[in-house]
């Protein structure tokens, strides 16, 4: 499982800084076609026209994760090998709460992720305790991720935002053991991450939008970085269905006192809710 997990984490990474070299060169390609198309070329330019409205536009989209979780998680010492489903997950009575919201104006771009989780695995797996059998892990977790962005490439076929921001944990553990010697853990910890990415958008027909995302950091982690695809539909000019899928990886590792090495993904089923 340590290999597969590894090995995933490479494939993604891999991905997620191949998403964020295209966007140079995409908007370097895309520039030189436009302006191959003003200097007399026949083909039509893409460039889609400016809106004449000026104003901010916002989106609200809450949204389900249906999300497994696995990696290592450790609190004064002890440290344990969880992984669960989005089954698993489910029949514990988990519960989360998470939204996106987006403000733009012409090129400009504000962005705020906020999830809530509350996470478990009942028989999580010790690694550097002898004598006991299983571990009850439980974790609640509380990310915020605000960022900036700018649209880098606005054609009628592609647009590429970039985003830096930052994304701010809290997190709390508590570790409960089986047979009971000890009693239990617990610690909770905050820190946050610097962050940078990108967006691509790819109309596939009037009605349907592919989005590719990404962003990488660290700071008070050792790295913290996520992909993510999603379909839009637009329903009408006020809601669009957001269905795909999402990957968020974190090592923080606070000497032994705080461990939390952890991979969460699975389906992501949302509705954004344009409101201007």
């Amino acid at each position: 499982m340590i290999f597969d997990m590894v090995v995933s984490r490479k494939l993604l990474f891999c991905l997620l800084t191949l998403i964020l070299s295209l966007v140079p060169s995409a908007a370097a390609q895309l520039s030189a076609l436009g302006e191959t198309s003003q200097s007399g070329g026949t083909a039509p330019s893409p460039t889609t026209t400016a809106s004449p409205d000026d104003g901010w536009h916002v989106g609200v989209t809450p949204y389900i994760w249906f999300a497994g979780v696995h990696g290592t998680a450790g609190a004064l010492g002890f440290q344990t090998s969880v992984h669960a489903t989005f089954g698993d997950i489910f029949n514990y009575l988990n519960i989360g709460l998470m939204g996106d919201l987006e403000a733009r104006k012409g090129r400009a771009l504000l962005t705020t992720d906020f999830m809530w989780m509350k996470l478990s695995d009942q028989k999580a797996l010790p690694l550097n305790e002898v004598g006991i059998q299983s571990v009850d892990a439980k974790m609640k977790q509380f990310l915020l991720t605000p960022g900036v962005g700018y649209r880098l490439v606005d054609k009628r076929i592609l647009k590429i935002d970039a985003i830096v921001g930052f994304r701010y944990w809290h997190l709390g553990q508590s570790l409960e053991f089986a047979p009971s010697l000890l009693g239990g853990v617990s610690r909770s910890q905050n820190w946050v991450d610097g962050l940078g990415g990108a967006r691509i958008h790819i109309p596939l027909t009037q009605k349907v939008m592919m989005t590719i995302a990404g962003d990488a950091g660290g700071g008070g982690a050792n790295s913290d970085f996520q992909v993510a695809g999603l379909l839009g539909y637009n329903i009408t000019k006020k809601l669009v269905l957001q269905a795909g899928w999402r990957y968020l990886d974190v090592n923080y590792r606070g000497s032994q006192s705080f461990v939390y090495d952890m991979a969460t993904s699975g389906a992501l089923l949302g509705l954004t809710i344009n409101l201007k």
